[in-house]
């Protein structure tokens, strides 16, 4: 089994900043792929920033700029720094992994609030 911990959720005003970690346990895989979606609610979820073993990155349009995905492979953990975050940044964000055999991870989300 893997498992996929989410951590660095919380509250923050706009403008502020915060990162999330997400650590894989358990009989960890190659992974092709790990990143961040996120749901906010009422809407479905979405690609936040994923980065593949080669080192390409993508990320949504709402976050260039603002967010940095980074991955230490020999942690197996990615992290995603945010800044200068805004009200529509709130949302549950959550961990994905893709291994190489096509199988895919989910963690169980963290709540990132964004509020005055």
């Amino acid at each position: 089994q893997v498992q996929l911990v989410e951590s660095g959720g919380g509250l923050v005003q706009p403008g502020g900043s915060l990162t999330l970690s997400c650590v894989a346990s358990g009989s960890i895989p190659s992974f092709y792929a790990m990143g961040w979606y996120r749901q906010a609610p009422g809407k479905q979820r979405e690609l936040v920033a994923r980065i593949i073993l080669d080192g390409t990155i993508k990320y949504a349009d709402s976050v260039k700029g603002r967010f940095t995905i980074s991955r230490d492979n020999a942690e197996n953990t990615v992290y995603v720094n945010m800044n200068n975050l805004k009200l529509e940044d709130t949302a549950v964000y959550y961990c994905n992994s893709v291994a190489v055999n096509g199988t895919e991870y989910w963690g169980k989300g963290t709540l990132v609030t964004v509020s005055s």
